[in-house]
């Protein structure tokens, strides 16, 4: 099977995500060695470099993924990063004996139908060709959060939970870490066909 070309790097935590990343697309992959980053200023330096287009940030859905993400966040601008998330999947990788602390599974664990779902938008042929964004006028905005009782008022967090599973993302994203994987993953009319699910 030919893999898809993609320009942008990819952060990930470890080699096993590097190996299964590589086994579907045809992209530069940048390992993180987990927390490790915390303390590398030379993989520290070497993410501000590879980050003049931008980079994709891949990590597991866990606590330990999210609190790497969010250190990476804080060494880049926000316009140089598109977060890409996987769901939260029960489960154990095979190559371990026993599950992770929280039992999810992590990028390395992804089937390859997940992991072309998030990353093919970012495939040199698809709908962001490197490191196009959307024009403004299609994005999905925080008013339309708003409007749609997503953010802002009683049982907002419970619906954005919901929605962020109809599009295979983790459910307890923030209402900001949503809209953003939600303009890289769909439009406003995809958007507008999954809230009306949620609040029939």
């Amino acid at each position: 099977m030919d893999k898809k070309s993609i320009s942008l790097p990819i952060i990930v935590e470890g080699k096993y995500d590097k190996n299964t990343v590589m086994q579907i697309f045809d992209a530069t992959v940048i390992t993180l060695g987990g927390f490790s980053v915390f303390n590398s200023k030379e993989k520290q330096a070497l993410i501000r470099r590879i980050s003049d287009k931008g980079i994709i940030l891949l990590t597991d859905p866990d606590g330990a993924g999210k609190q790497i993400r969010g250190f990476v966040s804080g060494i880049l601008p926000k316009e140089k990063i598109y977060n890409v998330y996987v769901p939260k999947i029960e489960g154990k990788e095979r190559r371990k004996e026993k599950r992770s602390k929280e039992g999810l599974l992590g990028v390395e664990g992804m089937d390859r139908e997940t992991l072309e779902r998030v990353l093919l938008p970012f495939a040199d042929s698809g709908c962001f060709n490197g490191a196009k964004r959307k024009n403004s006028s299609e994005m999905i905005t925080k008013v339309d959060f708003f409007c749609d009782k997503l953010s802002g008022c009683e049982g907002a967090e419970r619906r954005r939970g919901e929605l962020a599973v109809i599009f295979g993302l983790p459910d307890d994203m923030t209402a900001n870490a949503l809209l953003d994987a939600l303009n890289i993953i769909t439009d406003k009319d995809g958007d507008r066909e999954a809230v009306l699910k949620i609040l029939s």
